[in-house]
């Protein structure tokens, strides 16, 4: 198998794995008669169970686990906030405003930084909150606003994860201790607001969301990121609401309406412009 066929395989799957988190969790809610908080309570205990094994493989163990405590809050928070929301939105809808609300904090944080960005991300950040809103504003078919608000600070933590993230030496033994430490914290708001309503089918899609989706999916990110140049990094994250928008429809027979059509053709290009343009100039 050539380098190239390879990189392509190891891209197709890692993003499937990401989209396959939305599927999962709308499945398990929707279908499954499974509790929200105990969805993520299995998801983040089946993904540390995961990246543990694969470190084992690597011959460290424990002592190679890195990571911190406000890391894995930031985790928490967005994978309670990420489950609860599933309960009402739809799935090509949730990663819509998830995918919309992490790029656009990001970039947030960088104005906040200092970073004075050019004429055209500005407009890719513009358009793609314009298409958040969207799905936020009064009319037919919008999806329950606090769903849309909790998959809002889902991605807002998920972005505060990603930047506390930045610059790690090894991204898998980071992932790996803030998963462990996440999993005492992600108990508190399942014993203080959960329930023990589970079923074989959302354990079932929990458990693949957690060790499959997230802990594998994880790793394969970080083995085939850096075979990747900036630019294409960029372009293959683009098409993960894509990804969950399609399978959404296909096997979850969810509606493609004018307002989701809408959203996503907002978010997406928005978001292609802002970051190709970033990743254009980044690019060796």
């Amino acid at each position: 198998m050539s380098a190239a066929l390879r990189i392509a395989l190891l891209t197709a799957l890692t993003l499937c794995c990401f989209a396959a988190n939305s599927i999962l969790t709308r499945v398990a809610l929707r279908d499954g008669g499974m509790d929200g908080l105990a969805f993520a309570v299995i998801r983040v205990a089946s993904g540390a169970l995961m990246l543990l094994f694969l470190l084992s493989r690597r011959g460290e163990g424990r002592r190679a686990l890195a990571g911190d405590w406000p890391s894995a809050l930031a985790l928490v928070i967005y994978a309670a906030a990420f489950s609860v929301a599933y309960l009402s939105i739809p799935s090509g809808t949730g990663a819509l405003i998830l995918f919309g609300s992490v790029q656009v904090t990001m970039i947030g944080a960088g104005l906040i930084q200092g970073e004075r960005p050019p004429w055209q991300e500005w407009g890719g950040v513009l358009v793609s909150m314009s298409g958040l809103l969207v799905f936020l504003l009064p009319g037919l078919q919008r999806p329950p606003l606090a769903g849309s608000v909790l998959m809002l600070a889902a991605g807002m933590a998920w972005a505060a994860y990603s930047l506390r993230g930045r610059g790690n030496r090894d991204p898998l033994a980071a992932t790996a201790g803030n998963f462990v430490r996440g999993l005492p914290l992600v108990l508190v708001p399942w014993v203080l607001f959960g329930s023990v309503e589970m079923n074989p089918v959302g354990v079932a899609c929990a458990l693949a969301s957690g060790a499959l989706a997230s802990g594998l999916g994880y790793a394969l990110w970080y083995t085939v990121l850096p075979m990747l140049t900036a630019l294409r990094a960029s372009l293959v994250q683009l098409a993960v609401p894509v990804l969950v928008t399609v399978f959404g429809v296909l096997f979850l027979g969810e509606p493609l309406g004018l307002r989701l059509l809408t959203g996503m053709a907002m978010i997406v290009g928005g978001l292609a412009m802002a970051t190709l343009y970033r990743a254009g100039r980044l690019k060796p």
